[in-house]
């Protein structure tokens, strides 16, 4: 079970008590109508069920809220105390499959309780219940619908304030769980999170008219139908998603497999560019694409031939030239893969240098592309941290300390302070791959600062990483530390602070 750290822990648990005030005076109010929050919580936990086993071929990713329509109705029928507790049984019921299980299902079912009050509270404070029918809880069917029109700008209100309640709790939980700055943390989530609950708004609300028309709630059921196609929607989108990232997977296992004895090597320039980015306040879309980047940098070795990428002996300077090429492979192989983007740019121009002596266009400072001025120096990082045969992998702060010393040369300043401070703040948690050399250093064995020392350059020989996962949206372990290495050493000659051709 991985372990959540005191921070998160305490933010948690200040959620659950919140929760608990925000639901509290539904049990204390005569007036709780309980029988429409019984059928209403029991709606959203068959949705959620619903959701966990889906029809053959309709996947709903984890983590989209589908059924949120359910919760925005209870929003506009009930009072913000009742329509609360119509939240949690859902919540709680809401499908994980990272540990720990349970903590998670708690700290959803608070998170949705504490969002469906400030939503039912902004709802009842614009007048909403009034122009639904003169009351603020679900009653019998019939009620008087005249004022209807006047309900829309409150309800749009609740469902922009279930929005930003939600997200702010999940980038709060983010921020100390996994360490982000909180600002850029609630921007990505809002973005990506704001249209679809404005979507599930407006089938709520007709869910809440329905239900006070004469029809009932026969009525009100029937609007499941057309958020089910909503949810379908999303379960494409998110499998076009997946189709691109295995499209990038197997590009990478191509690469791994020409070049073996930098395998993995990817995958951390690509954790190292996200790092650098979010330090450098990216949204959360241009960090992805940043990170891909990163991944897929080297892509163009498929084109070079396999005996020059596993020669063991100098290349002669035919054979680098040959070699300098890749970045230009590397643009003819995606160009046709348009989710990339930026990534483009930054796989034709990672070994472009600012004082203009890289390749292959020589460009020079402001004219290599941004995520190219990325790429670069997580590439360089990665290779001076990884064992290869013409050096063993250095220290970080060994490492971080050349980097210093080439921006304004090689690197961009600005991208070399961002990873330094990147790394000062979180560590280096290199991605393990199975052919990594691994030793386990027990927590407490902690790596020299990143200013580094003598000490340092005596000690470990590689990065190093806390073993476990990201936050509580993937949560952090306190346990042993890895110190990876490369597993084959390759012959070749690089210069300090780079990678290779």
């Amino acid at each position: 079970m991985r372990v959540l750290p005191p921070a998160a822990r305490g933010y948690v648990l200040c959620a659950v008590l919140a929760a608990s005030a925000c639901t509290a005076p539904a049990f204390a109010d005569p007036g709780t109508p309980w029988p429409a929050v019984g059928l209403l919580a029991l709606l959203y936990l068959g949705c959620e069920l619903v959701k966990a086993c889906p029809l053959p071929g309709i996947r709903v990713p984890e983590g989209i809220g589908s059924f949120f329509p359910v919760v925005l109705a209870a929003v506009f029928l009930l009072p913000p105390a009742a329509a609360a507790l119509v939240a949690l049984p859902g919540g709680f019921a809401q499908a994980v499959v990272q540990r720990p299980a349970r903590v998670r299902r708690v700290w959803h079912a608070a998170q949705q309780a504490v969002a469906a009050w400030a939503a039912a509270w902004t709802f009842g404070l614009l007048g909403g219940p009034v122009a639904l029918g003169g009351r603020s809880f679900a009653g019998p069917p019939g009620g008087r619908l005249a004022e209807f029109p006047y309900a829309m700008l409150p309800a749009a209100a609740a469902a922009a304030a279930f929005c930003l309640v939600l997200t702010a709790l999940e980038g709060g939980v983010l921020a100390t769980a996994e360490r982000r700055p909180a600002r850029t943390a609630w921007h990505g989530l809002l973005t990506g999170s704001l249209a679809p609950h404005c979507v599930h708004g407006l089938a709520g609300l007709m869910m809440a008219v329905m239900w006070r028309s004469p029809y009932g709630l026969p009525a009100a059921l029937l609007v499941l139908l057309p958020m089910y196609v909503s949810c379908w929607i999303f379960a494409q989108y998110h499998r076009e998603r997946a189709a691109h990232q295995a499209t990038i997977r197997a590009l990478v296992q191509a690469v791994d497999l020409k070049d073996r004895y930098t395998r993995g090597h990817g995958e951390r320039v690509g954790q190292a560019s996200a790092m650098i980015a979010r330090e450098l306040g990216m949204p959360e879309d241009r960090l992805e694409v940043v990170r891909i980047a990163g991944i897929l940098h080297d892509v163009g070795k498929i084109g070079v031939p396999t005996r020059l990428l596993r020669k063991d002996g100098p290349l002669t300077p035919e054979e680098r030239r040959i070699i300098e090429l890749h970045p230009e492979y590397g643009h003819e192989i995606v160009r046709g893969i348009g989710c990339l983007g930026e990534a483009r740019s930054a796989i034709l121009h990672h070994h472009e240098r600012v004082d203009g002596s890289g390749y292959p266009y020589g460009l020079a400072g402001e004219q290599i592309p941004v995520p190219a001025r990325v790429v670069a120096v997580a590439d360089a990082f990665d290779a001076m941290t990884s064992t290869r045969s013409y050096s063993r992998a250095r220290p970080v702060p060994v490492a971080l300390a050349e980097l210093e010393r080439c921006a304004g040369a090689h690197f961009d300043p600005v991208m070399v302070r961002a990873l330094v401070t990147s790394i000062g703040r979180h560590g280096w948690h290199p991605v393990v791959t199975a052919d990594d050399d691994v030793q386990v250093i027990p927590a407490g064995s902690a790596p020299p600062s990143v200013s580094g020392s003598a000490s340092a350059s005596a000690s470990a020989s590689g990065a190093v990483a806390d073993a476990g996962g990201p936050g509580l949206a993937g949560l952090p372990a306190q346990g042993a530390r890895l110190v990876v290495r490369t597993a084959e050493p390759r012959a070749a000659q690089e210069p300090d602070g780079g990678d290779g051709p």
